[in-house]
């Protein structure tokens, strides 16, 4: 990814329940990025599954933040790894789970999961 782009900023609002443990999931099934090797687009499913601590994320900032990504040449596995360190550097989650489920291009598939801790 160009380091010279940057993606809309992530916003958080207090948990409301931060003395119990609950799992938040979030799907994102309209993610776009381009593939930096041919320049053709990707598309997928970005599922965040993740424990709050004292913030959660904001969906219209996440729904502005992924779409940063329209444009960016990036490698499916690159953009999961860079999303989720973005998320945590954000939220500050107790744990998270962030996947892409790539679409089908030449007949294969790609799903990506990167985990925090």
């Amino acid at each position: 990814m160009d380091p010279q782009v940057q993606t809309s900023a992530l916003e958080t609002f207090s948990n409301p329940n931060p003395e119990r443990d609950y799992v938040i999931e979030i799907r994102c099934p309209e993610f776009t990025s381009v593939c930096p090797k041919t320049g053709h687009p990707d598309f997928g499913t970005i599922t965040f599954e993740y424990v709050p601590d004292k913030t959660c994320v904001e969906l219209k900032a996440l729904k502005l933040y992924l779409q940063g990504y329209r444009s960016q040449g990036i490698f499916y596995e690159a953009v999961v790894n860079k999303i989720l360190n973005d998320f945590v550097t954000a939220c500050h989650p107790r744990r998270a789970t962030v996947r892409g489920d790539f679409s089908a291009r030449g007949g294969i598939t790609s799903h990506i999961s990167a985990s925090y801790p």
